[in-house]
């Protein structure tokens, strides 16, 4: 994997991956940025969100749970002191669908903490990561 990271002006970064994507890096104006875009630490918590997120989808699909969406609402804690890692990161997964089975939901937030989410596993060794769900019952709408 490859990544490039451009210098643009003050605090204001281009990063661009190998698949073609970019993104603006920028800081806040009290750094010298222009808040054009989000800080780097606010990617990376992103970035662990997307990975769980894309690793419980996956795992309720496979499951066969009629799942319709899936959010990942991400509360964090930094360290006062430089570096200031991440200390504690919690994930509050709000799970909607049909029928959905706690006990595979729960399964599928644990198999993504503990075997497949690289960004959480890799995160989880500065800061105590903890996770917990909510299943909202789709019902069919009438207007």
């Amino acid at each position: 994997m490859k990544a490039r990271v451009k210098w643009v002006e003050n605090v204001c970064f281009m990063g661009e991956s190998e698949t073609g994507h970019a993104v603006v890096l920028d800081g806040a104006p009290e750094m010298g940025g222009r808040n054009l875009g989000m800080r780097p630490m606010e990617m990376l918590l992103i970035g662990m969100g997307g990975c769980t997120s894309f690793d419980v989808v996956t795992i309720l699909k496979k499951s066969r749970q009629a799942i319709s969406d899936c959010v990942a609402e991400i509360q964090a804690e930094r360290a006062d002191e430089v570096p200031k890692v991440f200390t504690k990161i919690h994930v509050h997964f709000v799970v909607k669908g049909r029928n959905l089975n706690p006990v595979q939901v729960e399964r599928a937030v644990k198999l993504s903490a503990e075997k497949y989410c690289s960004a959480s596993i890799m995160l989880g060794k500065t800061a105590e990561i903890t996770h917990d769900f909510e299943i909202v019952e789709e019902t069919d709408q009438v207007d």
